[in-house]
């Protein structure tokens, strides 16, 4: 069906819906069929195999099945100074050894690391967009093989361009006022795309000028910090005081992007707070799990700034990628500002941890001279 028209969609939307059902299908631990010319392989989840769908996988396997890992885990399994995706070949679909080589953290590489194929590498790009541990199982099968299965199908090309083109359909869904303590005047604007479908949020504070640069701030959701008031991190003092500030001093806009934990997702996030308590840095337990350094991606944030009409900015943050983010999308960056949280014992490591690993701007002494004491 691919380039033809279809009942429910013009044709350049066909590999978007197959990819939406390919996300969904592989969240839930089910197999997905991806396709790459005339490859084909049954990719899902290390970490939702099931032993009764391993056991039935193992029978279609014959002994050709394979775990594929990121550069970050086979970095921590022992493959110093890897930067490409690896696999290891699984003669049967040992639940207990994939369990390790994918998330122990005391798991060293046990056999010789493959490089992998597209094939591959599109099954991680599942892994990542479904938010779950970035590991993936991949059975290469014939057509014959799983005639009549009831599978979602996917060109490995079309999960390539998928983030791209979700940005490209970003689509405005709802808006209005919404008074908030100290910026009463702030309009809430709700676009649907990006990642998954997922909805994005522009808060725009006061009535900022377009036509020169205006303020603008891309936070990643945190739940554990902006609603709960979690000392981790200064993320939820970063969002009101970014939104304080806007409102005396003439607006601006905020883009609140549904990207929790660096974009790992809240369950992987989690795991990563866990491997935090027992001692690991944050980059180091991120590394742990799979991840670099930061899995966002910002090109449907200018999208949305361009949707608003603004074309050049003042960039509220600490993070450079977020400046090139910004650059890269075409729109200008007039000036960058420091947006400053607070320190506490809790986030102190964190905070410097950003600075000397990601390269943030962060200026530790004047942020310790917020936390001092005031006569």
């Amino acid at each position: 069906m691919s380039g033809s028209r279809t009942l429910f969609g013009p044709p350049n939307e066909t590999s978007l819906v197959t990819v939406d059902r390919a996300i969904s299908e592989f969240r839930a631990g089910r197999p997905v069929l991806l396709r790459d010319g005339a490859s084909l392989a049954l990719a899902l989840s290390a970490e939702l195999l099931a032993a009764d769908l391993a056991q039935r996988l193992d029978d279609l396997a014959q002994g050709q099945a394979h775990l594929v890992l990121t550069a970050a885990r086979l970095r921590r399994l022992g493959s110093k100074g890897r930067s490409e995706t690896g696999i290891f070949a699984m003669p049967t679909l040992d639940l207990a050894r994939i369990e390790t080589l994918a998330l122990k953290t005391e798991a060293r590489v046990d056999a010789p690391v493959a490089p992998a194929r597209d094939i591959d590498n599109a099954a991680l790009e599942l892994a990542r967009l479904s938010l779950v541990l970035p590991a993936a199982i991949l059975v290469p099968v014939s057509t014959e093989a799983v005639a009549g299965e009831p599978l979602v199908e996917v060109a490995v090309a079309a999960i390539g361009a998928y983030r791209a083109a979700q940005a490209a359909s970003l689509t405005i869904v709802g808006r209005a006022p919404v008074p908030l303590e100290g910026a009463p005047e702030t309009e809430f604007v709700v676009f649907r795309g990006g990642e998954g479908l997922r909805d994005q949020v522009a808060i725009i504070v006061g009535k900022p000028k377009l036509d020169a640069a205006v303020p603008v701030r891309l936070h990643s959701a945190c739940l554990t910090g902006d609603l709960f008031g979690s000392l981790k991190c200064d993320c939820g003092d970063q969002l009101r005081e970014t939104v304080q500030w806007m409102a005396e001093n003439d607006g601006g806009i905020l883009l609140y992007l549904d990207q929790e934990g660096r974009g790992n997702g809240i369950s992987n996030k989690m795991r990563a707070y866990r491997l935090q308590s027992q001692g690991w840095d944050t980059y180091d337990a991120d590394e742990i799990l799979g991840f670099d350094l930061d899995q966002r991606h910002f090109d449907f944030a200018a999208a949305m700034l361009k949707q608003l009409g603004v074309t050049q900015v003042t960039a509220l943050t600490n993070n450079p990628l977020k400046v090139g983010a910004i650059k890269a999308a075409g729109l200008e960056v007039a000036a960058t500002q420091r947006v400053l949280g607070r320190p506490n014992v809790h986030n102190v490591r964190y905070l410097a941890s950003k600075r000397d690993r990601a390269g943030h701007i962060i200026d530790m002494d004047a942020l310790m001279a917020r936390a001092a004491p005031k006569d």
